[in-house]
C-alpha cells in the first residue's frame, strides 16, 4: 500500500469513527514551568508542598564550628565598606558582580579533586507526565567541571530588595528538580532579596509530597551576620565534600 493510499484509509477511518459518535483521543500537552517565572500558587497546584515553621532543623548547619581568620574577616569588612550603602540601589547584575560573586569566590567552591564547582546560569530540567520544570539556575554547586551534572546546593535569586518578584518558589522548584533527578530525600539552598539571605532545607516525604523550612533572615550589611552567611556556606562546602567522598 502506498503512502497516499494509507493516508486515504486513515481519513476514511476517522470519518467512520465520527459518524458513530466516537471521538479521537487527544493527547494533553504537558506544560512547562520556567524557574524564573513560576509562582507559589502554581507550585502548590503541581505538588503537595508545605512550609514547616521550625528553626531547630538549622541548628547543626548554623552552629558549624568554623573559625573565621583575620584575613577572611578583613575581606568581609572591605566588601561591606565598598557595597553596603549601595546594595538596595544595585541592579540585579550589579548586586551579583560586586557583592555576591566575590563572597562566593572567597568560600571557593572549586574542588578539582572532587570534581565539584559552582555554575552560574546552568540549565536544569525535570520532566514528569504532568508538568516540566525547566530553566537556568542563578547559581548551583554541582558535580562536573565542564558542565553541571549532579546539583548539591542552589542560590536563587540576586534581586533588588524593592523588586516584587518572589524568589522562594523559583528556588523550591529547582530543589525539587534536583531531589528527583538525584533520587535523594533532602536538598539545601538559599535565596537572596537585596541585602537579606534566607537559607532553605527541602525534604521529600513521599512521591509528590514535600516539606520545607526557611531560616531566619541574615542581613548581609551587618558584619556579624555576613560572617554567619560565610560560615553557613563553608558548612555547605564541607558537607558536599563528605557526600562526594561517601559516594565514591
Amino acid at each position: 500500500m502506498t503512502n497516499k493510499e494509507l493516508l486515504k484509509e486513515n481519513e476514511e477511518l476517522r470519518k467512520l469513527l465520527l459518524l458513530n459518535g466516537i471521538k479521537e483521543e487527544k493527547k494533553e500537552e504537558v506544560k512547562t514551568y520556567y524557574f524564573s517565572q513560576i509562582k507559589e500558587t502554581e507550585l502548590e497546584e503541581l505538588v503537595d508542598i508545605k512550609r514547616i515553621y521550625k528553626q531547630t532543623i538549622f541548628e547543626k548547619w548554623f552552629n558549624f564550628d568554623y573559625n573565621i581568620d583575620k584575613d577572611v574577616e578583613s575581606f568581609l569588612q572591605k566588601l561591606l565598606d565598598k557595597n553596603a550603602q549601595l546594595i538596595l540601589d544595585y541592579y540585579e547584575e550589579d548586586l551579583k558582580a560586586y557583592f555576591i560573586i566575590p563572597l562566593i569566590n572567597k568560600v571557593n567552591f572549586l574542588m578539582m579533586e572532587e570534581e565539584i564547582r559552582g555554575f552560574y546560569d546552568a540549565p536544569l530540567t525535570y520532566k514528569t507526565d504532568k508538568f516540566i520544570f525547566s530553566g537556568e539556575s542563578d547559581f548551583m554547586i554541582s558535580s562536573g567541571i565542564q558542565r553541571a551534572k549532579k546539583p548539591y546546593f542552589f542560590i536563587q535569586e540576586f534581586k533588588k530588595g524593592i523588586k516584587p518578584t518572589n524568589p522562594r518558589p523559583q528556588l523550591l522548584a529547582e530543589m525539587i528538580s534536583a531531589i528527583e533527578l538525584n533520587k535523594t530525600k533532602i536538598m539545601k539552598g538559599a535565596f537572596i532579596i537585596g541585602a537579606d539571605w534566607y537559607f532553605v532545607i527541602l525534604e521529600k516525604l513521599e512521591v509528590g509530597k514535600y516539606q520545607y523550612f526557611v531560616s531566619q533572615k541574615f542581613n548581609s550589611t551587618k558584619i556579624d551576620e555576613l560572617k554567619g552567611i560565610y560560615r553557613n556556606l563553608k558548612f555547605v562546602k564541607n558537607e558536599i565534600i563528605e557526600m562526594v567522598r561517601q559516594e565514591k
